[in-house]
């Protein structure tokens, strides 16, 4: 699979007078089938795209219609200059997304930059503010208990206000290829080709312009903690937290912390295995998406 491939699986929408790249399996799969299955939704994390899940799409969408988009900013989807890429807006965007594909009852898979967005959306059906049934929530390799992450030096540089942009500026392929790698558990799993897919699609619009806007996102986890974690405590949908046990940066202790607060939560491990766990191993974590 290669960006082109990827590109030319979707389309772009107008959200908010923004252009959105999506994939929607029911654009692909045109059969009657398609419109009886449950339909998941899925935010993908940082500082890559959607394409984080091409090893997995062909098996969920056997499963459910799936509907995945990059956020503002990255992967194929439009990166304005003058814009603040607060998780708030990118949770307008993900819930305007939805509502324009006429969905209803999801089942919400997040990752990493893409669980405080899911966090902020579990806030606001707390308080009945959105009119959208998620039947349920499956979390993965989040640092949504910010305290407990182990920030790579780069995301400290890059979240900077002083030193993130320079350090934006002096980011290539080769910052971006070791750092990548140093999160994988088997380092052989991030191929130079995968890599190189990820890399270009980061640069896509002149990414590499407004990363250092993105990597906000961190101290957003920590003004809104309560927000967030609070809605977390709060919920009582069925929840999944399925966490690759070796990543370096959402480490196991979150998960462990979050089996204790989320009331309706299983916890499942996968052992060996960085915080990509759909992209390294990515067999094992399509088995705990798909079990009961």
């Amino acid at each position: 699979m290669n960006s082109l491939n990827w590109q030319n699986k979707g389309e772009i929408i107008s959200v908010n007078n923004r252009n959105i790249f999506v994939i929607d399996t029911i654009n692909i799969n045109l059969n009657t089938i398609e419109n009886q299955k449950k339909t998941l939704v899925i935010l993908h994390g940082y500082p890559t795209s959607s394409f984080d899940y091409y090893k997995v799409l062909p098996e969920l969408s056997k499963h459910y219609r799936v509907v995945i988009h990059d956020h503002l900013g990255f992967g194929f989807s439009d990166k304005p200059l003058k814009y603040s890429y607060s998780l708030i807006e990118q949770a307008d965007i993900a819930l305007q997304l939805w509502k324009q594909l006429s969905l209803t009852n999801v089942t919400l898979l997040a990752h990493d930059y893409g669980t405080s967005i899911a966090t902020e959306i579990l806030a606001r059906q707390n308080k009945k503010q959105i009119n959208l049934q998620i039947d349920e929530l499956i979390l993965c390799n989040g640092s949504m208990h910010i305290e407990l992450s182990k920030l790579r030096t780069i995301q400290k540089l890059l979240k900077n206000k002083i030193t993130g942009k320079w350090v934006a500026k002096l980011t290539n392929y080769t910052i971006f290829k070791k750092n990548m790698r140093n999160v994988y558990f088997d380092k052989t799993k991030a191929t130079e080709a995968e890599l190189k897919e990820m890399w270009l699609q980061l640069e896509q619009n002149n990414g590499r312009k407004i990363i250092h806007f993105l990597s906000n996102y961190i101290n957003e986890r920590y003004y809104f903690w309560h927000r967030w974690i609070g809605a977390l405590k709060e919920t009582n949908i069925k929840t999944k937290i399925i966490w690759a046990k070796n990543d370096p940066v959402a480490v196991a202790a979150i998960a462990d912390l979050l089996a204790t607060e989320i009331a309706n939560n299983n916890l499942y491990w996968i052992k060996n295995c960085g915080h990509f766990p759909m992209l390294e191993k990515p067999e094992e974590w399509i088995e705990k998406i798909l079990s009961d």
